[in-house]
């Protein structure tokens, strides 16, 4: 029998129809990837209050220390080195005994200045009982009148000659006590340049240099202040907002190549008398207490003055500030835990945190770490910042 032509055409439809059937189900099957994956939570930042605090900020300068004194040491007597009577590097006190010149010599001129000395004091003494005698004897006409004359002259000139003798005396006496040649002020000693045994000139103009002596304490620093710090100075100090020491002067402080803080205090001592007219720089001198000879002139030094009065200041981490081309930023919590982009203006840097001029007030949170994983307006989870132990001392800022 043969089959029907409308039921060999109703199979590959009814095989088409479940196909489709089929792919339906298999799309009514699949969810959108949004539904199916749930959404990642705000990123973890760490936040903090915007600090305030009292402090002083400082300008800082390097120089070079110096010696208040400087002297070198040369004989002024001539002759031969006999003894060196110090260490290379010592300290020593005005008056003590550095070298000694072989004095026989000196010893021996001075012996025969003495002994002119004594005669022309002799001499003197017989001359003046003559002319003490004259008065009487030309009263009683037992002398003449020239040979009054003569004995008044013979006077004069034995005192004269007893002042000359007395003056090549006093100079022999200098000469041996130069032969002990002693430090002229306090300080450390430097090594001997001219050791025993060699001959030394007492010419001022040619004597040669023994050795040297600086001065310990105080000791100077020498820095160069530039014009615009320098007029900031002045107009600071003429209106009296300048920080001052006990003895009323500007403090300033001193910090060494191997050193990590300020340690040393000190005050300005003088400036320059004008600006150098190519480095646009003028002169600052500071004077230091120096008790333990720590600060040895020519070292490389720090040093920083007050660059206004005691007043307070916002102060932030330094990892809460970017930098979005020219300009500073921080990003700032707000109610809603989102992020806030908030331009600011800084100042100096004072104990590792920065100043803030403009942009903050004091209180408001920022964030300070995890600054690179968050951008404006996006939520976070924000988490508390340790607090920073604050000193009892006040704070110092450095531009």
């Amino acid at each position: 029998m043969k089959s029907s032509p409308l039921k060999s055409v109703g199979r590959p439809l009814a095989f088409v129809a479940a196909l489709s059937s089929l792919a339906l189900l298999a799309t009514g099957c699949k969810q959108p990837a949004s539904q199916s994956a749930a959404a990642p939570p705000p990123p973890q930042v760490t936040v903090a209050p915007v600090e305030e605090e009292e402090l002083i900020e400082w300008n800082e300068f390097t120089g070079r220390t110096e010696a208040v004194e400087m002297v070198e040491v040369r004989p002024r007597v001539a002759g031969h080195i006999r003894e060196v009577k110090f260490q290379s590097g010592q300290l020593v006190k005005k008056g003590d005994v550095l070298f000694v010149i072989d004095p026989r010599w000196h010893q021996a001129e001075f012996n025969q200045r003495e002994a002119e000395y004594q005669q022309a004091k002799v001499r003197m003494d017989n001359a003046a009982r003559e002319a003490a005698r004259t008065a009487s004897l030309l009263e009683n006409k037992a002398i003449s009148t020239e040979e009054a004359d003569q004995r008044q002259a013979r006077y004069s000139e034995a005192r004269a000659g007893l002042l000359a003798a007395e003056a090549a005396r006093d100079l022999a006496r200098l000469d041996l006590e130069y032969t002990e040649i002693r430090a002229p002020i306090n300080g450390r000693v430097s090594r001997a340049f001219i050791t025993e045994g060699n001959y030394v000139g007492g010419i001022a103009a040619a004597a040669s240099v023994l050795t040297t002596i600086v001065s310990v304490d105080p000791i100077y620093v020498y820095a160069d202040m530039d014009e615009n710090a320098l007029l900031q100075f002045n107009a600071l100090n003429q209106a009296g907002k300048l920080a001052k020491n006990r003895e009323g002067k500007v403090p300033v402080e001193l910090q060494l190549a191997d050193e990590e803080s300020y340690l040393h205090q000190g005050s300005i001592e003088s400036f320059d008398n004008r600006l150098d007219a190519q480095s646009g720089s003028i002169v600052l001198r500071a004077v230091f207490p120096n008790p333990e000879g720590r600060i040895v002139p020519g070292l490389f030094a720090r040093i920083r003055l007050p660059a206004g009065a005691r007043a307070p200041a916002l102060l932030v981490e330094e990892t809460a500030i970017g930098t979005d081309q020219a300009q500073k930023f921080v990003l700032t919590l707000t109610s809603t835990n989102t992020t806030a982009y908030r331009p600011v203006k800084l100042g100096p840097l004072v104990n590792g945190k920065r100043v803030v001029r403009e942009g903050l007030q004091a209180g408001e949170k920022i964030v300070v770490n995890g600054l690179a994983r968050v951008r404006p307006g996006m939520p976070v989870t924000p988490i508390d910042a340790e607090p920073t132990p604050k000193g009892s001392e006040t704070k110092t800022a450095l531009r």
